[in-house]
């Protein structure tokens, strides 16, 4: 169970804080919710108390957890991606991944994304995939390790920008 002020994630939403709990009647039955506020956004989730894990919600991930994710994004990679296969059907796995809320997940999306980028330019699809994964590793990433949202997200950002810059340049 979550507490109000509680910082948690929902899966394709992101980073929010949890401000309340509400019992709302729908029909004959009373249905407590927790009322999310997304901070990246402001948007408001309902999210039922009952089915609140099974539909992803759960807490930041730990430190040293968030830190070996950090690190491995930032590591040289060793993924090998076959960026002939049908960009819509990577699309639409990679989509599915995000949903998922696993940071683990999303940042191998994040850096799967990174490595066709590599390889060829991204779709538009793809970028926007790169960069929703970007905003959603970054928002955990900075509460995790007590670190400004804006840094975490430079970090990322060099790190894209030197890998697609080195890449061009050697073509």
């Amino acid at each position: 169970m979550f507490i109000i002020d509680q910082i948690v994630v929902y899966p394709s939403h992101g980073v929010g804080k949890i401000e309340r709990i509400e019992t709302k009647t729908i029909g004959d039955n009373s249905i407590e919710f927790y009322i999310v506020r997304i901070i990246s956004n402001n948007m408001t989730l309902m999210v039922p108390l009952k089915n609140a894990e099974t539909l992803g919600l759960r807490t930041i991930t730990d430190r040293a957890n968030a830190e070996a994710i950090l690190e491995e994004l930032l590591a040289e990679s060793t993924l090998t991606i076959h960026s002939g296969q049908n960009w819509n059907r990577r699309y639409r796995e990679y989509s599915e991944n995000l949903k998922s809320g696993d940071i683990a997940v999303i940042a191998q999306v994040f850096k799967a994304l990174i490595v066709i980028g590599k390889e060829k330019e991204l779709s538009f699809g793809e970028k926007r995939l790169l960069e929703q994964s970007s905003d959603l590793i970054c928002a955990e990433l900075a509460y995790a390790l007590d670190e400004e949202g804006i840094h975490v997200k430079k970090t990322l950002a060099d790190f894209v920008e030197k890998t697609l810059i080195k890449n061009s340049k050697e073509k």
